[in-house]
This record gives structure tokens, sequence and C-alpha cells, in this order.
């Protein structure tokens, strides 16, 4: 498992610990596992799909934004 944020500049939409996300990323999907490669990427528009523990999903529409992955934490800023 891995801590994801998702935010905006005036709120926090999610922050939790989960198994994975997949990103519409500018370059096409990309799913985040835990311990991911450090990466910073676009996101297009599309849904964040998020798997916790239990294996329930959590979808959040976007517009666009940017994900950044690093020491096993997530964060999507849109």
């Amino acid at each position: 498992m891995f801590k994801l944020t998702v935010a905006q500049v005036d709120k926090t939409i999610f922050s939790g610990d989960i198994v994975q996300v997949t990103c519409p990323s500018t370059g096409g999907e990309i799913t985040i596992l835990s311990h991911h490669t450090p990466l910073v990427t676009p996101l297009k528009r599309g849904e964040l799909r998020i798997v916790d523990e239990k294996g329930e999903i959590t979808n959040i529409p976007i517009e666009d934004g940017i994900l950044e992955v690093g020491s096993n934490e997530a964060s999507v800023l849109l």
C-alpha cells in the first residue's frame, strides 16, 4: 500500500492508503502501485480509479492535473 493525496488549491479531495491508482496521463493510462519508480507527469481529462485495501473502487473525474510519485507516496494536483 501507499499514500495517495488528491488535492486542489483550496481543498483535499482524497487522502488515504491505497493499493493502486490508475490515471489518464497525456501519454496514456498509467497505473501506480506501491514502491513505483519516482515520476512526474501531466494528466488529461478523464477519471482517477483508486483501489483501496478492501478492493473498493473510488472514481474521481478530473479535467487535468499533475501526478507526482516518490517515496512510496503519490500526489495528484488538480
